[in-house]
């Protein structure tokens, strides 16, 4: 089924996509069947590679009513409504996030204030990993509102997580309202306190279900959250298609200004540390990502935030000091 695109306050959406890799070019086809935009834009430093992927999803895009093209420079991005930046070196099997900092804040540093020049009221969504050292990178070399410097954070943590909690109870994943806050990455926290099914808290679940709740195969369903990017990297030396998802679930209410609360990564003050980009639940419209209500957490929960932040924190520190040194 084809769909046409849903332009918001009567505008055309012209989205552009920094970096025509795995994720890039996966994203733009995801955003392809959506119909959320009616152009979209690919630029990447192999202009010819980016240029046979712009053919290929323009066969696509004939049958999804959306223009794609390649540009050669920056700009492209005037006008656009986002900016989505997969850019970067990918992680390798045995790499964390943290590793590859230094060789993608270097690259931010070149790519970021151009696209703030072309477009200056564009909503910027990080996906370059470690992608809360980034977004935070993104939010200071753009000089744009918190608000509209946006990092794909653990809203690809959060979907999996409720994926894994919805294998174990043997329910729709839809139907599990639960998140992981924090680093995406290794310090990332599953707020267990305020995970439900149908209303209840997983613990008053189990008792009105007749079954007992097993931490132990909480603390599983976390480790595999935790090492799922990790696993499949190993196995096929990439994430390409989850990210895609997301980034299009992050997008959508924001071509929609619909006010949907996802799971995101933003400059903040988190449990004292700050400024620091890390993931907690926002509202997401036209105007970027919201904080508005604070999350209600547990004090256990609270120092997991605290020592998430804290690490985060000491990598950006870290790379300012290498950045000032070179």
């Amino acid at each position: 089924m084809s769909h046409e695109p849903s332009p918001a306050n009567g505008k055309s959406i012209k989205i552009v996509i920094v970096g025509a890799g795995s994720v890039g070019v996966t994203t733009a086809y995801a955003l392809l069947l959506s119909g959320l935009a009616s152009e979209l834009v690919l630029i990447d430093i192999d202009e010819n590679r980016a240029r046979g992927e712009a053919t290929d999803l323009s066969h696509a895009a004939h049958f999804a009513h959306a223009r794609v093209r390649v540009a050669s420079d920056y700009s492209a991005c005037e006008g656009a409504t986002a900016v989505i930046i997969t850019a970067g070196v990918n992680q390798k099997p045995g790499q964390t996030r943290m590793d590859l900092v230094k060789t993608n804040y270097g690259l931010f540093e070149a790519v970021v204030p151009q696209i703030a020049k072309h477009a200056p009221d564009t909503i910027l969504i990080v996906a370059t990993n470690p992608v809360d050292v980034l977004t935070h990178a993104a939010y200071e070399l753009s000089g744009f509102p918190k608000e509209r410097v946006i990092g794909s954070g653990t809203a690809m943590d959060t979907t999996r997580f409720r994926h894994e909690l919805g294998l174990y109870y043997g329910v729709n994943p839809r139907n599990v309202h639960a998140v992981i806050i924090g680093e995406h990455g290794d310090s990332q926290l599953p707020v267990w306190s305020l995970a439900s099914i149908a209303g209840m808290r997983l613990r008053d679940y189990c008792v009105q279900a007749g079954r007992e709740y097993d931490e132990k195969a909480m603390d599983d369903v976390a480790q595999r959250t935790r090492g799922a990017a990790y696993e499949i990297i190993q196995r096929k030396g990439k994430t390409n298609y989850g990210v895609a998802s997301v980034l299009v679930s992050i997008l959508e209410p924001i071509v929609k200004d619909s006010d949907a609360i996802v799971t995101v990564s933003r400059v903040g003050t988190y449990e004292g540390v700050g400024p620091v980009a890390l993931s907690m639940p926002c509202k997401l419209n036209r105007e970027g990502a919201h904080q508005d209500v604070p999350l209600l957490l547990n004090e256990v929960e609270k120092e997991g935030v605290k020592a998430s932040a804290l690490g985060i924190r000491e990598v950006i520190l870290s790379v300012k000091k290498s950045d000032a040194e070179s």
